[in-house]
């Protein structure tokens, strides 16, 4: 793996961490795909960090778990907002 892809890696496992970020959100702060995102934190950094990886897969999981309650809340806030 090439060295700025592991900087990247690393980078985005901290922003997560520390933010409990989702992929989505990610790749927004840091111009990638969400596609990209995924496959760093699910691919990429296992080989780097298993302990990190675990990390990271509880609070991607967790965001996935609740990704429908987000996305309720926003339809109902934009139906809301036209009235």
């Amino acid at each position: 793996m090439q060295e700025y892809i592991q900087k990247r890696v690393l980078e985005i496992c901290s922003y997560i961490l520390e933010s409990q970020a989702t992929v989505r959100q990610a790749a927004l702060v840091f111009g990638v795909s969400k596609s990209t995102v995924h496959k760093d934190m699910t691919e990429r950094l296992p080989s780097l960090n298993k302990e990190l990886a675990n990390q990271v897969k509880k609070v991607l999981d967790f965001n996935k778990a609740e990704r429908h309650l987000r996305g309720g809340e926003a339809t109902r806030k934009k139906y809301r907002e036209k009235q």
